[in-house]
């Protein structure tokens, strides 16, 4: 399997790099001076960031009989010169950005759907459709990187370091209060792979990738906007505690798969972004939505019952657990 990473050069430039499976230790540290244009260089990784010095291992040996991993991890570079850490640039968060403490819920069954709706748009010379994510705690990202990494990807692994980086590059911004616990503990969690990512992930993701991510919430049909001004936009579907993903399938593709899916679209394109509000309000007739405010919540470490999403962050914040699901 091929390794893809990527590198936070000085300055805040990223690059992604994407090795062969029979990639030696001397390939990567080649690909990261082609890339960076850095003849020395010095390497973190990992929150808080480690140094990492591949070439202890040894030149020619491969990078798959050595005990690192990473595939979808990401390496900042720091120039031996002028010792420069890379650091990216961050904007205001969205106002939208959820200020609840991390939880991990799982709903007890995925709301029923038994025919997705599509919704033909002559216009554009294609249709309308949904990509229906797993249910696995790592919707969020899956739906995201669906749009915007390749699906071949651990996307999930990868998106959740860029946000651990970003944060731990920007401790004054995500501070704890903001993030309701200190930025190393959250950084730490956010890498759990049943750590589901909201407001903060997809406001910080938005600036990584450089585009705009709406997210339509199905329950009120409120089109949430994260780096909003960008050229680029992806569309994802937020269903109380899910998250999906919409695609423009063109007329002339061979079949409907997801092989032919465009998921990223012009930020101007309000009549796409009115199509895929159509579509969701076609869900919410469908009643595929949880309603966070009201469900009955339950607490899979010490079986506390409530209702709602605020009640859950209550019982958190008092006991320190985060583990809960919808109750029966």
């Amino acid at each position: 399997m091929p390794i893809r990473l990527r590198l936070r050069a000085p300055g805040g430039v990223t690059h992604t790099v994407s090795l062969p499976d029979d990639a030696a230790v001397s390939d990567l540290l080649t690909s990261i001076s082609e890339s960076t244009s850095l003849p020395l260089f010095d390497l973190k990784w990992g929150y808080p960031p480690q140094p990492l010095d591949p070439s202890l291992y040894g030149m020619s040996t491969l990078l798959s009989d050595t005990d690192l991993k990473l595939n979808g991890a990401q390496l900042i570079v720091i120039a031996q010169e002028t010792g420069e850490e890379a650091l990216a640039p961050h904007s205001e968060q969205s106002s939208s950005q959820s200020q609840s403490a991390p939880l991990s819920l799982k709903r007890k069954q995925k709301p029923e759907l038994k025919d997705t709706p599509e919704i033909p748009l002559p216009s554009h010379g294609g249709t309308v459709v949904l990509r229906v994510m797993p249910d696995d705690n790592s919707c969020m990202f899956r739906a995201l990187g669906s749009a915007v990494l390749s699906s071949s990807l651990d996307s999930m692994t990868e998106l959740r370091s860029m946000v651990a980086q970003a944060i731990q590059s920007d401790t004054e911004m995500y501070n704890e209060a903001v993030l309701q616990r200190t930025p190393d503990e959250y950084c730490k969690w956010i890498q759990y792979s049943d750590s589901w990512g909201g407001g903060i992930e997809l406001s910080i993701l938005s600036q990584e990738f450089d585009i705009e991510i709406c997210s339509i919430n199905v329950q009120d049909l409120r089109v949430d906007r994260f780096s909003e001004g960008k050229s680029r936009r992806c569309i994802l579907v937020y269903s109380g505690i899910h998250y999906d993903t919409i695609a423009f399938v063109p007329d002339d593709a061979a079949n409907t798969d997801s092989d032919n899916d465009v998921k990223i679209f012009d930020s101007s394109d309000d009549v796409l972004l009115e199509a895929a509000r159509q579509l969701c309000g076609e869900l919410k007739k469908k009643h595929y939505y949880t309603d966070t405010q009201r469900f009955d919540i339950k607490c899979n470490k010490c079986s506390w019952k409530g209702k709602g999403e605020m009640a859950a962050v209550e019982h958190a914040t008092a006991t320190g657990h985060s583990d809960f699901g919808e109750a029966h």
